[in-house]
């Protein structure tokens, strides 16, 4: 197996996976309140509130250490493993959130 599939595969289990705030973030990306970026990590689509804010920075240090570990495991750079999160994130994401493309908020 490549490292760029096993790395992929890697992404997609940790994607699917948010196990403590996964209904927390269905909903906050239901209600328009985040949405997903090519840099692998999450931003409020509009001014945050303080939980909303609390949720993207919990979930996206948890993101980066596991971007980390994957970066470290495979010998690759921390910006690769980034790229890959957030343009497969960004491509599972459901018609109606927000991905973030070209620097816009745009509905999927």
């Amino acid at each position: 197996m490549t490292n760029k599939l096993l790395q992929l595969l890697t992404l997609c289990l940790i994607l699917c996976a948010w196990p403590a705030y996964a209904l927390e973030l269905q909903e906050a990306k239901d209600q328009g309140l985040v949405g997903e970026t090519p840099s692998g990590y999450l931003e409020a689509v509009k001014t945050p509130t303080a939980e909303v804010r609390e949720l993207v920075d919990s979930i996206n240090a948890k993101r980066k250490q596991q971007y980390q570990k994957i970066a470290n495991s495979n010998n690759t750079t921390l910006s690769a493993v980034e790229k890959l999160a957030g343009a497969k994130a960004m491509e599972k994401s459901k018609p109606g959130h927000y991905i973030k493309l070209d620097g816009q908020w745009q509905k999927k």
